[in-house]
């Protein structure tokens, strides 16, 4: 049996965390969520929806977010892999810009916290990729917000070899970039270490 585990990263509310696996000769049995066990390790998940997007190898999508009606979410993988990336936008945070990507597969069964303020988008590394969302906020259209994948500024280091085979929607090829967002918002109004 391998119970939950929470690891932070560097950058504050960023939590890689590992499900409760109860396995046997049939297979196993996953949690991948626990209120209170959650809370025991600073995530005040309440979910709102939850949703699921499958996706073509080389598939990207992001990074997206939403200007009012901050979400967080917990995401990980039911079948195939992603690189999975995560920017703080939150306004007063330190590491604000800071982005860090991470591997999640069904194979791994990592699973990714990020709290309210950041931007997210991933690269489907496999065919028919299905990425699962646990929200703790409704989606709302007109809040929809973004910044381009390769904004220079960012820097993040996708793991692609041609760029010309990446499947990008026309909408996130037109997203701002990080120097229009901070202009325009400053940031996101969500406070560090704050998950309700």
């Amino acid at each position: 049996m391998q119970p939950f585990s929470f690891q932070q990263t560097e950058i504050s509310g960023l939590i890689v965390i590992q499900p409760f696996i109860a396995p046997d000769k049939r297979g196993y049995l996953m949690k991948s969520f626990e209120r209170n066990v959650f809370a025991e390790h600073g995530i005040d998940l309440t979910p709102y929806e939850e949703i699921a997007s499958c996706s073509q190898k080389g598939v990207l999508r992001g990074l997206h977010f939403q200007r009012e009606h901050c979400q967080d979410k917990l995401v990980r993988v039911l079948h195939g892999a992603v690189y999975d990336v995560a920017v703080d936008l939150r306004r007063d945070s330190p590491t604000f810009g800071m982005w860090r990507g991470f591997t999640l597969s069904a194979q791994n069964q990592t699973m990714l916290y990020i709290p309210k303020g950041f931007a997210h988008g991933f690269l489907a590394l496999e065919e028919g990729s299905v990425m699962n969302y646990l929200l703790g906020a409704q989606y709302v259209k007109e809040a929809d917000g973004g910044i381009v994948w390769n904004d220079p500024e960012l820097a993040i280091c996708w793991p692609v070899e041609q760029v010309d085979e990446l499947l990008i929607a026309e909408k996130d090829r037109m997203l701002p970039s990080f120097s229009t967002f901070r202009a325009a918002w400053g940031g996101l109004p969500c406070k560090v270490g704050v998950t309700s």
